[in-house]
């Protein structure tokens, strides 16, 4: 028996949600559909030039809404991160909490500095398109460890947007080797095809030897193995990892379980929002692997998921949702 079903690990972002259209982004000068970095700076003068829009605030980064889902689904679960003592890292902190997430932040005094925010801007086609400033979370280090948290999780997952400072690439190659040395699982997500553009060989160097389970979408899979054929990229993946599952949109997700590729098909929705699909697909994955279910259900329960979140806005969906994805599974 294990404390904790996952333990996560990424960049605390409090996400500003704003409905634009594509010209305005163009207007801007924003790479559409893809994660880029920027400086304080930049991020508030877009605020400034979009403030007559809607916002919505919600604690975010990729791989606490997948901590998130999987508390939801009613897992345990633990979230390594960096805030700052501002209004924006209590508001994460607390929104953390509500979710039943245990976290570090809870054992020690925030830091002062500025929390990181991402501009979240969804266009008409339910595209997604962020930018981000990762503000104090880009000193996230093997400080915010906790590595009897990672020792006493079944798995523990590892955001691939880690990949971009050299400190948080070295806590996610140590939360590795901590687990490992535990006998626990180790999962890696890829997190955007611009990480796999400019830094697959940080990512290589996170995965080392090999993990237990990596996620990836289309674009990503294939830009890692270098190909525009998915079959080639599938035999590339088993090479980084025993098991792994590649989301295709519309076209569902494929799931290696170690031994033979399981195709699994999407729901048929009315996507309005693609923020946070991907996370929200592997919070299913994982909770459905640590509590009992065999690879294809926890892929079934990973197209569900994602399926009903794409119809709201917004990265995660209401508890009471989440729990009733459970009840659709094919017995």
């Amino acid at each position: 028996m294990t404390q904790y079903d996952v333990y996560g690990m990424g960049n605390a972002l409090l996400d500003i949600e704003l409905e634009v259209s594509g010209e305005t982004l163009q207007e801007m000068g924003i790479d559409k559909g893809v994660m880029t970095l920027i400086e304080e700076e930049a991020q508030d003068k877009i605020l400034k030039h979009l403030d007559s829009h809607p916002m919505k605030r919600a604690g975010g980064g990729s791989a606490a809404n997948t901590a998130i889902a999987v508390s939801q689904f009613g897992g345990k679960v633990f979230y390594s991160c960096k805030v700052a003592d501002d209004e924006a890292g209590k508001f994460y902190l607390d929104d953390l909490l509500r979710a039943g997430v245990d976290t570090n932040l809870q054992q020690h005094p925030l830091e002062t500095g500025v929390t990181g925010k991402c501009l979240v801007f969804v266009t008409p086609d339910a595209d997604r398109t962020m930018n981000t400033f990762l503000g104090i979370s880009a000193s996230f280090s093997e400080k915010e460890l906790v590595a009897d948290a990672i020792a006493n999780s079944q798995y523990t997952y590892i955001e691939g947007y880690l990949v971009t400072g050299a400190a948080s690439k070295a806590a996610a190659i140590k939360a590795r080797e901590i687990a490992k040395a535990a006998g626990r699982k180790v999962s890696l997500s890829l997190s955007d095809f611009n990480m796999v553009k400019f830094f697959k060989d940080g990512l290589l160097e996170i995965i080392g030897s090999g993990v237990d389970f990596l996620f990836a979408n289309e674009t990503e899979a294939l830009k890692m193995a270098e190909t525009d054929d998915i079959i080639v990229a599938t035999d590339y993946l088993k090479q980084l990892t025993k098991c792994f599952a590649i989301t295709r949109g519309a076209k569902g997700s494929v799931i290696f379980d170690g031994e033979k590729i399981i195709e699994i098909d999407s729901i048929p929705v009315q996507a309005i929002d693609t923020v946070g699909a991907g996370d929200m697909y592997a919070g299913a994955v994982l909770y459905g692997l640590t509590n009992g279910m065999s690879f294809a259900q926890a892929g079934e329960l990973g197209s569900l998921a994602a399926g009903k979140l794409v119809t709201n806005f917004g990265p995660r969906l209401k508890i009471e949702e989440t729990r009733s994805l459970l009840a659709q599974l094919p017995s």
